[in-house]
């Protein structure tokens, strides 16, 4: 594929004084959109579940030309520039962390949240802080879908962070989010600063043009490469059905996934990307499944990827102990979403960051936002499906199944792994509460802990992909450790073989030694971690990611840490 890039030359000054830069900042995007005040910047400097750092300021651009200005900016003072949109990632990926060495802006991109459809819809180009939830919204009267449409679209995050990040998504059929099309800017080894048009679009070749023309939506049929490159990854659902494989069918550092901005954890300055949609089955019906035997689930999985056509579209495992710590600690969330829908989501998050920041100093301030949305959580009327409760009485082990109709064979097949009795054909209620009850998960161990902090030891929260091939998918904590766990959060993409294994630890033991110990069994089990998230803070890139790292932002200067790399 043919590069189109432009650039500007741009000596490595030595850091520019405060003052001047942050006037040179307001000058592009106006007073209000350049944060220096650590209270109003601090939601934007913490992680999600945890991290965090310093930062001189927050900068939110709203136009890519802004963007490019402040970008340019930021590299002629000699920042470290963090680029981030929701900030709803799991690994610390998107927030500054530790030293280094200067000072650190954090180029937030919610604004820039244009989508535009091209060839009929088959097609989307999102720009840099487009939300999953904008364009579910904007697909959903042409019949089609994006790539993810449950979970993280319910928090907010961006199309382009989930590019960035290897983000993998519920629906069997997608695979990570993936594509070849993207405009990015990227700093040589040289200090040039090069705009780099991927996109398959003609628009030019001044990099002010082509982002105005962006900004516009001037993208004529004319302008569009059919023939650009891949904008999805198309080889996924062979992968997934290949289930005598020995190795894990999506992780974060597959190299064959790593591509330009795809996989590039934010060592890239993407703009915008370009993506496949996918049309929308005609009718489609959730499947609740209950079991007491491990190993009945793992010939289910095997025998729905190797007989179904079509795929399952969803298939989401809960263990009982995580369906029962969401239903006490994210009863609130799942109350929210069926009141209120996905579009007030981003809304809440912003506001109870907002609220965090004032409230932290103040006794039981840092955990009172929780308090208050458990409490009314608690209140609050809305019980879980009788069907669903009685399943969790019954059953250790929950699969959420959603298949297009008829799903004759789907029934088959479950009739004859788990039982006529281990599952029943929820009406439409009754699976958007199961769907959401999963969801509702994520951060019930959160607030857990955030209810319990003077009683527990910390939270390790791990995602990882098994092998396809694997059989014993149930991974146990090491014996020296067992009763060092207060509560063990275990659910996932079940089909995909993608984990996500939460531990609040007890009092005293020590979070780092524990997730050592994790890490060093699921390697000798052939695992990959993460699975589907940013390497973040929380991991170490091995060679291969650290040198396309590496490779991409060779000064260190773009989100630099990522993983373990260098950060100068």
């Amino acid at each position: 594929m043919t590069q189109h890039s432009h650039h500007d030359t741009i000596p490595l000054a030595a850091v520019a004084p405060a003052p001047e830069f942050l006037d040179a900042l307001r000058g592009v995007v106006g007073a209000a959109h350049v944060l220096t005040r650590p209270r109003d910047t601090e939601r934007f400097r913490m992680g999600y579940r945890s991290g965090g750092g310093e930062a001189e300021a927050v900068v939110r651009p709203g136009t890519l030309v802004e963007m490019w200005r402040v970008l340019r900016l930021c590299v002629e003072a000699g920042r470290i520039v963090i680029a981030q949109a929701a900030n709803t990632g799991l690994t610390e990926g998107s927030t500054p962390k530790g030293t280094y060495g200067r000072p650190v802006v954090i180029l937030n991109t919610l604004r820039l949240s244009r989508i535009d459809p091209i060839l009929d819809g088959e097609q989307v180009v999102c720009h840099a802080g487009a939300t999953l939830y904008g364009l579910e919204r904007l697909l959903d009267p042409m019949g089609r879908d994006p790539h993810s449409v449950i979970g993280s679209s319910c928090l907010g995050a961006s199309v382009v962070g989930g590019v960035c990040n290897n983000s993998g998504g519920a629906l069997v059929r997608r695979g990570p989010a993936y594509t070849e099309l993207a405009l990015f800017a990227r700093l040589e080894a040289d200090g040039t600063l090069r705009l780099v048009n991927n996109l398959g679009l003609h628009l030019g070749n001044d990099p002010e043009e082509i982002l105005r023309r962006l900004d516009a939506g001037e993208i004529g049929p004319g302008d569009v490469d059919t023939q650009a490159g891949a904008a999805s990854d198309h080889g996924y659902m062979d992968r997934v059905r290949d289930v005598d494989a020995d190795t894990p069918g999506r992780f974060n550092a597959d190299p064959g996934r790593l591509h330009e901005a795809s996989g590039c954890a934010g060592r890239l300055a993407v703009f915008a990307v370009r993506l496949d949609s996918f049309p929308r089955p005609a009718a489609t019906e959730v499947l609740y499944v209950g079991t007491n035997d491990a190993a009945a689930l793992a010939t289910l999985r095997r025998r729905l990827l190797t007989e179904l056509d079509p795929l399952p579209i969803v298939g989401e495992y809960i263990h009982r102990e995580a369906w029962d710590m969401a239903a006490r600690f994210g009863r609130d969330t799942r109350l929210f979403i069926e009141w209120f829908g996905t579009a007030r989501m981003p809304v809440m998050f912003a506001v109870k960051g907002w609220a965090d920041a004032r409230l932290r100093k103040l006794p039981l301030g840092a955990d009172l936002s929780d308090r208050v949305l458990q409490f009314a959580g608690h209140l609050a009327p809305g019980r879980l499906p009788r069907r669903m409760r009685d399943f969790r009485d019954r059953y250790e082990h929950h699969l959420i199944l959603k298949v297009e109709t008829p799903a004759d064979a789907a029934e088959r097949i479950l009739d004859e792994t788990v039982g006529p009795e281990g599952w029943f054909r929820c009406t439409a209620a009754e699976g958007s509460k199961a769907l959401l009850h999963r969801f509702a998960v994520a951060g019930a161990a959160v607030r857990f802990e955030a209810m319990n902090r003077r009683r527990t030891g910390g939270l390790v929260a791990l995602d990882v992909a098994l092998r396809r091939n694997d059989r014993d998918w149930i991974k146990p904590v090491p014996p020296d450790w067992a009763d060092k766990v207060a509560a063990t959060l275990s659910y996932g993409h079940f089909l995909c073989h993608v984990f996500h294994l939460d531990y609040v630890l007890k009092k005293g033991a020590d979070p780092a030694a524990f997730k050592k110990a994790m890490l060093a069994m699921l390697d000798d089990e052939g695992a990959e971690y993460p699975a589907e998230h940013n390497m973040g803070h929380l991991y170490h890139a091995k060679p291969q990611l650290a040198a396309f790292y590496e490779g991409l932002d060779p000064l260190a200067r773009f989100n630099p840490g990522i993983g373990g790399t260098r950060r100068s």
